[in-house]
């Protein structure tokens, strides 16, 4: 983990987000302070369920009826 200070961070923050875009943790300090944990972001996929929706939405049987009022413009 690499402890880096605010000003220097703000100096290098492209080449920081690409070291911590290949794994390493960087630290930001403030006044010698910890303030914040720069890491990579590893998606999360949550896998699509088929018929997870099933019985929990209704479609009217008029649907697809013409509409009085759309056609009488």
């Amino acid at each position: 983990m690499k402890i880096i200070n605010v000003q220097a961070a703000k100096t290098h923050l492209s080449r920081l987000m690409e070291t911590a875009a290949t794994g390493t943790d960087i630290l930001l300090s403030k006044h010698g302070k910890p303030m914040v944990r720069l890491t990579a972001y590893l998606p999360t996929s949550i896998p699509r369920r088929l018929g997870g929706l099933n019985k929990k939405i209704r479609i009217a049987k008029d649907f697809d009826a013409e509409d009085k009022r759309i056609q009488d413009l």
